[in-house]
């Protein structure tokens, strides 16, 4: 079996054990870019667990990824590396902000969000503080609601087991007119209190530091327990 997961930095673990986000924050790791650092992903809840079901484990998760990233290097990996595995696979997503974007400029891939403080070519500078200042977020919900639900029916279409769930944002909204049925394949999607941070914060534990969205190895771990429990009691694996 083979456990997939992907999503933002709560997937990559940035800053679990080390204060870096991606591999190439610290020189040791230069020539890793922009994967999680590899001390943090073994802190991650991913890897943990992966431990847990003793299967083998492969993350696709990069900090500050929008959604749109997170399904085309799903999809990629999809096509182009689990045939060589034959083996069983369950996928588990983290979905993250809805805001985000994925930009392609000149063959790169950049990821934007409303902090303004992301980095884009000079030519592009205009264009990111346009849609800094005008992010429609009733249209974000929605657009991140069926954009999901479709990727969900993909994936059931093509009989791979998979949970979603949400790191910070959520469903509910006055925006979501008309919820989908799901069945196990979401975690609570419309439940502001079972994102990724809230069941965190519910459970006690802290950010690394007052300024930080991430979490640490404990709470991690608290989330990968959290996973196994609902995987167990939905008969998933």
């Amino acid at each position: 079996m083979i456990l997939y997961v992907n999503g933002d930095s709560h997937t990559a673990a940035a800053e679990a054990t080390n204060p870096y986000a991606f591999a190439n924050d610290d020189k040791a790791y230069f020539y890793m870019g922009r994967a999680p650092h590899p001390d943090n992903l073994k802190a991650s809840w991913g890897r943990l667990l992966a431990n847990h079901l003793q299967t083998s484990f492969y993350c696709g998760a990069e900090s500050a990824s929008s959604n749109a990233r997170i399904m085309r290097t799903t999809r990629t990996w999809l096509d182009e590396t689990y045939p060589k595995f034959n083996d069983e696979l369950l996928m588990i997503i983290q979905w993250s902000s809805w805001e985000r974007e994925e930009w392609l400029i000149d063959g790169e891939y950049y990821q934007i969000n409303q902090s303004g403080v992301d980095c884009v070519p000079e030519d592009y500078q205009e264009e990111y503080k346009a849609f800094v200042a005008n992010v429609d977020w009733d249209k974000k919900y929605k657009d991140a609601h069926e954009s999901i639900w479709n990727f969900h029916c993909e994936l059931t279409d093509k009989g791979i087991k998979h949970i979603f769930f949400n790191g910070n944002r959520h469903f509910f909204s006055k925006s979501i007119d008309r919820k989908k049925s799901w069945g196990n394949s979401y975690m609570y999607p419309y439940d502001p209190t079972q994102t990724f941070d809230a069941v965190l914060q519910a459970a006690g534990y802290k950010t690394v530091s007052p300024e930080s969205w991430h979490y640490g190895r404990t709470a991690h771990s608290h989330w990968s327990r959290h996973l196994l429990n609902y995987i167990l009691e939905n008969d998933i694996v």
